[in-house]
């Protein structure tokens, strides 16, 4: 039983911190999530000590504990393995996707442009990355979705910083829909050049976050 507690209090609060509702450099009061989730200390120092192992909250003695600031070295090093993963991923897929492949992911792209139309920004978040993790899926290496996720933990909660500019959902799709026609074009080196703008895209504006918003990195 402890350990199930122990569990939902890890994932809520790591779900909290990806999606930023708890913001870079807030205080975790542990008082505060014990009421809300209904469970003692116990659960919960489990949950942030597994948290903090992953560099998602930091342990600071005598003042508390701190969903952690964004790193930058964090953020280049995810986006580096993240890039090399998919790069020759997406080379793969598009040599051989089959025609059922090629069609979840235009109907993958089709939700996100609803999405998008209805303004439904957190929705799109999860329809884009599992639009990513279907592509790693189809290479038939099983072990990819789950270290593509790994690397790009602290990326993601970067990157929910950036979607919101003005344009850039709008920009997003725009990257999506050329990787999508690129792998049914059957064609790896359009759909490889299309994965690294999108990724460098997003690495880029994630250097001009850091300059304009120092304080929310560490």
């Amino acid at each position: 039983m402890q350990g199930s507690l122990a569990q939902r209090a890890y994932a809520s609060l790591r779900q909290a911190i990806l999606d930023l509702t708890l913001r870079p450099g807030e205080i975790i009061r542990k008082g505060e999530v014990c009421a809300a989730l209904g469970v003692s200390r116990s659960p919960v120092s489990e949950a942030l000590a597994r948290l903090a192992a992953e560099a998602l909250v930091d342990v600071v003695p005598q003042a508390g504990t701190f969903v952690a600031r964004l790193s930058m070295d964090e953020v280049r090093e995810g986006a580096f393995l993240r890039e090399a993963l998919e790069l020759h991923a997406v080379e793969e897929v598009a040599r051989a996707a089959t025609a059922e492949q090629v069609e979840a992911l235009r109907r993958g792209l089709a939700l996100q442009e609803a999405l998008v139309a209805a303004g439904e920004a957190g929705s799109f978040y999860e329809e884009d990355a599992r639009m990513h993790e279907a592509i790693l899926g189809m290479t038939g290496h099983r072990r990819l979705p789950a270290l593509s996720r790994s690397a790009w933990v602290h990326v993601d909660r970067a990157r929910r910083l950036v979607l919101p500019s003005p344009g850039r959902v709008a920009e997003t799709l725009a990257e999506h829909r050329a990787i999508v026609e690129a792998i049914a074009a059957h064609d790896p080196g359009a759909a490889r050049e299309a994965v690294r703008r999108h990724l460098r895209q997003l690495a880029t504006r994630l250097e001009a976050l850091a300059e304009e918003r120092p304080e929310l990195f560490g």
